[in-house]
């Protein structure tokens, strides 16, 4: 019972901490109108050697980048159908990228899907599914797989997002990722049991709304910082000290 009161009074704390980022992402509860996300822009092109060397490894209902001794650890909350994900990927997650690239930080990635519950459809679940393949598929793969997934992300949340021949076409802008096992992953959505996992561990840890960034466990309060490149590295130097 002490276990389970320690556990809600942490996602109580945490989800009190990530207020100012629901305000300016995707809410489980509702808001987060994805017009206003705006128009979401790929990564920048020179990034692709740094995510091309990223390892990452399924760790229970998170998959993580980078060096597993590295110092500092950020947790990052993202549903692939979220339009403000995708900008945060495609500016935050570019710093993310680049310090984990640098052994500065490792990076564990929480996939939720709960939007599939809220606007219908399982888009997010078939992404998820695709995104835990990518993490068995050698070096770099997920972390250039999830790049070009959230810049691919069809515009206004459809429910018919994301179709396995939708996926498997991103998939082939990877370089070496399309292949039997990957392929069979994505076609038969042999991960369904982790996604599901993964949506439960974003339920419970009380975040509430995507993306939501923790770092060494403690709230990141970045606000409209997280989809500026240059504000979120200055907002992350401070949390890492």
């Amino acid at each position: 019972m002490a276990v389970r009161r320690t556990g809600r009074a942490l996602a109580v704390a945490v989800a009190a901490g990530l207020i100012g980022l629901a305000a300016v992402g995707c809410s489980s509860g509702g808001g987060g109108s994805p017009d206003a996300a705006g128009k979401v822009a790929a990564a920048p092109a020179g990034q692709a050697g740094t995510l091309s060397v990223l390892p990452s490894r399924a760790e229970s209902t998170k998959i993580v980048v980078g060096d597993a001794r590295a110092p500092h650890t950020v947790t990052v909350f993202a549903d692939p159908r979220c339009p403000y994900c995708a900008k945060f990927e495609a500016s935050g997650g570019t710093v993310l990228a680049e310090r984990a690239a640098r052994g500065e930080v490792r990076v564990e990635y929480v996939v939720a899907s709960f939007l599939d519950g809220r606007t219908g459809g399982t888009a997010s679940a078939r992404a998820a599914n695709a995104l835990r393949a990518a993490a068995d598929a050698g070096p770099g793969k997920f972390a250039a797989f999830q790049a070009a997934l959230f810049a691919a992300q069809p515009a206004g949340e459809p429910t018919d997002a994301f179709t396995t021949d939708h996926l498997l076409r991103i998939a082939d802008g990877v370089e070496g990722l399309r292949g039997e096992s990957f392929d069979a992953a994505v076609r038969g959505g042999t991960h369904r049991a982790w996604v599901a996992a993964a949506e439960r561990a974003f339920q419970e840890s009380g975040v509430g709304g995507t993306p939501s960034v923790l770092v060494d466990g403690k709230a990141l309060d970045g606000g409209a910082g997280l989809y500026d490149a240059g504000d979120f590295g200055r907002i992350l130097d401070g949390a890492l000290g």
